[in-house]
This record gives structure tokens, C-alpha cells and sequence, in this order.
């Protein structure tokens, strides 16, 4: 059976909690979630304004095994909107049987649909089966470019400073 897609609604903002905190286990960063569902619900499905990011679900018939959750992001250099994954997990029973490449393959064919000039995510460096599976797709990892980060302290100093 192929599996089955959607996007999330509000009513699975649990689920995506439980994805998100699973994929913290996964990558040995559970001390650094501190979303809860009033954040997340807040921020993918407000009642006015628009979402901060959008989540598509993959099940395996009723079961749920994964989730994509990105926003759109804009290149000046294409000066076109980008499409940004942050966040793919399959949970570990279910990989291998299509659903993180059908979850990414849903996302390309959005990125192209909305005229897209690239769509990129970030993938730690000793994940390989991750990396195989990205390369194997066609992704090329950009080794020259190196993430930088604020974090919440960070960014209440400098909005502080002079």
C-alpha cells in the first residue's frame, strides 16, 4: 500500500508534538524542545494572520509514521521564494517503506507548483543513512556553508544592546 499524505490540522497538534519530541530523541536533542501544543497550535494554525509553517502528515493506512514540517523562505539571488524542510522524521518501524521519499517528493512538487527556485534543509553531519538518502534523491550537501544561529538569550542581548 502507498503511503497516504496529508496536511496537518489543528486536531493533530498533538501528534506533531509527539513527532517533534521523537525526532529530538533521535538526534540526542530532547533537553532543547521546549515547544508544547499551545506553541505549536499558535504558530502552524492561528486563528488570524498566517501560519508560521505548514506540516503534511504520512500514515501507514490509520497509523501515523511521520511528518515534514516547512515554510517558504525567499532568495535574493533567484529572487524567488524557497521552500525550507525543517523537519522530516519517520519513526524508526516504518523507514525504508517510502514515506520519508513520498513526504519529500509532496514537497518538491509544491516547491515546483508555487515557482520555487530551490527547496534546502540541514541534516547533522553524522546522519548518514539521512545523507545516502538526500544524496540518493539528487540533494547536493553544501559543505561550504555553515549554519549560524541566535538562540532566545542571544537574541534578547542584542536586542538590548546599543
Amino acid at each position: 500500500m502507498p503511503p497516504h499524505l496529508r496536511p496537518a490540522t489543528a486536531k493533530d497538534t498533538t501528534l506533531i508534538l509527539d513527532f517533534i519530541r521523537q525526532l529530538a530523541d533521535y538526534e540526542k536533542m530532547s533537553d532543547d524542545v521546549v515547544a508544547t501544543e499551545a506553541t505549536l497550535r499558535d504558530q502552524l494554525f492561528p486563528e488570524q494572520g498566517a501560519p508560521a509553517a505548514h506540516c503534511l502528515l504520512a500514515f501507514d493506512g490509520e497509523a501515523p509514521v511521520g511528518f515534514a514540517l516547512y515554510f517558504y523562505n525567499f532568495s535574493t539571488f533567484l529572487a524567488r521564494r524557497g521552500l525550507y524542510l525543517e523537519d522530516l522524521y519517520v519513526r524508526p518501524k516504518y523507514r525504508g517503506d517510502g514515506h520519508g521519499k513520498a513526504l519529500l517528493l509532496q514537497l518538491a512538487r509544491q516547491a515546483h507548483a508555487k515557482g520555487c527556485g530551490r527547496m534546502e534543509w540541514c541534516v547533522l553531519d553524522w546522519n548518514t543513512p539521512a545523507i545516502k538518502f538526500y544524496e540518493s534523491l539528487g540533494a547536493k550537501l553544501m559543505d561550504e556553508w555553515t549554519t549560524c544561529r541566535l538562540d532566545r538569550a542571544a537574541l534578547a542581548r542584542l536586542a538590548d544592546a546599543d
